[in-house]
């Protein structure tokens, strides 16, 4: 059995964009006020085996209407990871694998799965594909009703990443625009592997959807000036721009957070802020609320932050220390009220990680420890975010711990 403690190590770090876990912690800024919320209560709704049903779960949940879980797990099934489905039977839960990876389709799959206007399931994979360096890919539902126990999905390679060409290691969030096109973002090669700058620090892409074929568009390549690294995907605004974040490179060697905006001759890129202090550094891409004000996380030092746009220009802002060793991997994700959640990746005594909220009230935030991990039966080390219900449930995923050590799916309510 996988000892918790170094799962870190083992699970995530072989990807380029992992290897922050080798990063050292730095001291955290004073929060604004704390509370504890330990009342919560969380279910663990399924314990992964290591087998077909997958192992080390890293992706943030998705929800379809009939309130099913969507997700994918970085291993198991043939070894290279799964895609899943957790719905609802009788008063429990029941997790279907729709799909195991074969390497030369995708491996590893972390973050990004999305719905795609037909319905149907869009994801990456960080690792495997022709080349080696990842794909995008579509999964679809069997044509006909299932009548046995096992009906995998049909995997379709939309594309395959091709390295200096085009960068690797698609990560982070994707997103549709309203002609059906896709977006995201790709991590490029680490500092550490000594490879020509040439090489790719990284883009942001379009795949865009014509005729029955998709092609690939390279909407930026980052270089050292503007940040490098992106890994937390894009979002965009009413008027078609593009937000995200960046791991690694401006100024400040800690980060940016970016916009791009489209024009006739192409996408420009304007920086709206610049990560100064050692170790900020955010993995987690943004999250927007109705005004159109960002919100992220830093990693490595683990606070969230408000960009607020102003008089054609952005203020930043912190907002809240996080009380995390490590702060979040995966988005933040905001409720109808304004309020945001997200998971810490290490926080707590056994260091597993926490659920947490921020609450907003005349101009002050508030940020409530929700549950902490303990790497037992609970799980640990949620590496995807949080998903929300109707009804104020928070469910989410963590990549260790649990009955066999590899992971669980749970739901936390009040």
């Amino acid at each position: 059995m996988t000892n918790q403690l170094e799962l870190p190590t083992i699970v995530l770090a072989s990807n380029l964009w992992r290897t922050a876990f080798a990063l050292a912690l730095f001291c955290v800024l004073t929060m604004v006020t704390t509370q504890s919320a330990q009342a919560q209560t969380l279910t663990v709704l399924h314990n992964f085996t290591g087998d077909s049903d997958g192992a080390y779960p890293q992706s943030t949940l998705i929800a379809d209407r009939a309130g099913n879980f969507y997700g994918t797990t970085y291993s198991g099934g043939l070894g290279v990871g799964t895609v899943f489905k957790l719905s609802h039977r009788g008063s429990g839960w029941v997790l279907t694998p729709l799909y195991a990876f074969r390497n030369h389709d995708g491996a590893d799959p972390q973050l990004g799965l999305i719905f795609g206007p037909d319905g149907t399931l869009y994801g990456t994979t960080s690792l495997g594909g022709d080349t080696g360096f990842g794909v995008i890919y579509n999964l679809r539902p069997p044509p006909t009703a299932c009548k046995s126990v096992s009906c995998p999905w049909t995997e379709t390679v939309l594309y395959n990443f091709q390295g200096m060409n085009d960068s690797i290691d698609p990560t982070g969030a994707l997103t549709f625009d309203q002609s059906g096109n896709l977006y995201g973002t790709a991590f490029g090669s680490d500092f550490s592997d000594k490879r020509p700058p040439s090489y790719s620090s990284g883009s942001v892409w379009e795949l865009v959807h014509s005729g029955g074929t998709w092609t690939l568009n390279v909407l930026f390549d980052f270089t050292s000036g503007n940040g490098v690294n992106p890994s937390g995907g894009v979002i965009f605004d009413q008027a078609g721009n593009l937000y995200g974040t960046t791991y690694n490179g401006g100024d400040g060697g800690t980060g940016t957070v970016f916009e791009l905006t489209p024009s006739q001759s192409g996408w420009t890129d304007q920086t709206l802020h610049i990560f100064g202090s050692m170790g900020d550094a955010p993995m987690a891409g943004l999250t927007a609320d109705h005004a159109g004000n960002l919100y992220g996380a830093t990693y490595v030092t683990g606070y969230a932050f408000e960009l607020m746009p102003s008089g054609g220009g952005w203020n930043f802002n912190t907002i809240s220390e996080l009380t995390g060793d490590i702060g979040p991997s995966s988005n933040l994700t905001i409720d109808s009220q304004g309020n945001l959640y997200g998971a810490n990746l290490e926080s707590g005594p056994a260091r597993q990680g926490n659920i947490f909220k921020l609450s907003q009230s005349g101009g002050v935030w508030t940020y409530t420890n929700l549950y902490t991990f303990t790497g037992g039966s609970d799980g640990g080390i949620p590496v995807g975010g949080v998903t929300l219900d109707a009804n104020g449930n928070i469910y989410g995923t963590a990549a260790g711990g649990g009955a066999y050590g590899y992971g669980t799916v749970w739901e936390l309510t009040p």
